[in-house]
C-alpha cells in the first residue's frame, strides 16, 4: 500500500502506534527551537535580565554571543522539525545532534537561568528518545 506524500501514516497501515513519537518529536524540536530563539532575542537585547553576570558561566563568552548561539540553534531546530514531519532521515540526524548539542548548551547556562535550562535539557533528552527509537516507523512503504 503506497502513501501520499505528506499523509500520515496510521496503524492499519502496518505502522505501530508508536508513531505518534515522530509527530511529538517534530511538535517538540518546533516548540524547542522557539524556546533557543526566544531565550537568544532576550540575551540580545537585555543581557541584564539572566541572574549571573557572563563571567558566572561555565564558558566565559558575553550574551550578545550567547544569544546568537541560541538564535541559531533555535532556527535549525525549528527547520529540522518540520524537516521530521516529511519523514526525512536528513532532519532526524539533525534534531538528535540539535538536541545533544542543545543540551550541552543548556549544561554552560545552569548559572544564568537554572530552572530554565534543566526544562530544556529533559525535553532535549525526550527529543532525542523519540528520534532514535521510533523515527523509521514515518518513512512512506514503497
Amino acid at each position: 500500500m503506497t502513501q501520499s506524500a505528506g499523509a500520515v501514516p496510521k496503524a492499519s497501515d502496518g505502522y505501530s502506534g508508536w508513531v505518534g513519537w515522530i509527530g511529538f518529536a517534530g511538535v517538540m524540536m518546533m516548540l524547542l527551537g522557539t524556546f533557543h530563539a526566544i531565550q537568544g532575542l532576550v540575551a540580545l537585547f537585555n543581557d541584564e535580565y539572566y541572574l549571573v553576570t557572563s563571567t558566572g558561566l561555565l564558558v566565559s563568552l558575553d550574551y550578545t554571543a550567547w544569544g546568537w548561539v541560541h538564535l541559531i540553534g533555535g532556527a535549525v531546530l525549528v527547520a529540522a522539525g518540520l524537516g521530521v514531519f516529511g519523514g526525512q532521515v536528513w532532519a532526524r540526524a539533525v534534531g538528535v545532534a540539535a538536541a545533544m548539542l542543545s543540551a550541552v548548551v543548556n549544561v554552560a547556562f545552569l548559572a544564568a537561568y537554572p530552572v530554565w535550562s534543566l526544562m530544556m535539557i529533559a525535553l532535549d533528552v525526550v527529543l532525542i528518545l523519540a528520534l532514535t527509537v521510533h523515527g523509521s516507523e514515518v518513512k512512506a512503504r514503497r
